[in-house]
């Protein structure tokens, strides 16, 4: 289990409070109004916002002291953090070996993962050759290959097509219960909660709630997501 305990995240004039559990397995959206803290939340859990008081535990061991490199957890960007002069299949090694040196094994688990997300034999192109899709699916891999028991997404999908962004969503939902992982993305789209097929936290005015089953929350919103949505 991913819990939050009496966490309070000061960030200059903005402060964001969290007080919740999500179960191990889970698939979670994160949705609350621009500017609510939603992404802040993911950062702090990622280990890239700083926590000012409570504990981040995971499976009942604090690791909110810990840096975001030996945390369980596996963040993928809006912007997807793909680093241009590199590969497709040396961004994607990199959720392998921080250092991009890959013997022959990895290598070969690295081919694999980009098979298993549609881009077989793309592994030696360069990510601004690739469409935004593609580059989705680079940054999914890489999250895979790092084979952690929590996976954040921070809206990723927001610059896509309604189509592809359902496809990349299935996809992402494959990867996590492949792997057994417990899975938070950020959106503003509701649809996409509604896709997720699981749970919800709602951030707004100054704290992120705990989850509720998406389905009751969309059709008995609180006012302030009632607003949001419109």
């Amino acid at each position: 289990m991913l819990t939050l305990e009496r966490v309070a995240i000061l960030l200059e004039d903005f402060a964001l409070a969290a007080d919740l559990s999500v179960a191990e397995g889970a698939r979670v959206a994160v949705i609350g109004p621009s500017g609510a803290g939603k992404s802040t939340l993911l950062a702090a859990i990622g280990g890239f916002a700083p926590i000012s008081d409570g504990r981040l535990l995971w499976r009942g061991a604090a690791i909110g002291h810990l840096p975001p490199a030996r945390r369980p957890v596996a963040t993928i960007f809006q912007d997807n953090n793909l680093f241009p002069h590199l590969t497709v299949a040396a961004n994607v090694g990199l959720g392998l070996a921080p250092n991009a040196r890959l013997g022959a094994e990895d290598r070969a688990r690295v081919a694999e993962t980009l098979a298993s997300v549609g881009l077989g034999g793309l592994g030696a192109r360069k990510p601004g050759s690739l469409s935004g899709g593609q580059q989705s699916r680079v940054a999914l891999a890489r999250a895979a290959l790092q084979d952690r028991p929590v996976m954040l997404l921070d809206e990723p999908f927001a610059a896509l097509g309604p189509a592809l962004k359902v496809e990349m969503i299935d996809l992402v939902i494959r990867l996590a219960d492949d792997r057994g992982a417990t899975l938070l993305m950020v959106t503003h789209d509701p649809g996409d909660a509604r896709q997720l097929g699981g749970e919800t936290i709602l951030v707004a005015e100054g704290r992120a709630r705990p989850p509720v089953p998406t389905t009751q929350l969309l059709e008995n919103p609180p006012d302030v997501l009632r607003n949001y949505l419109g």
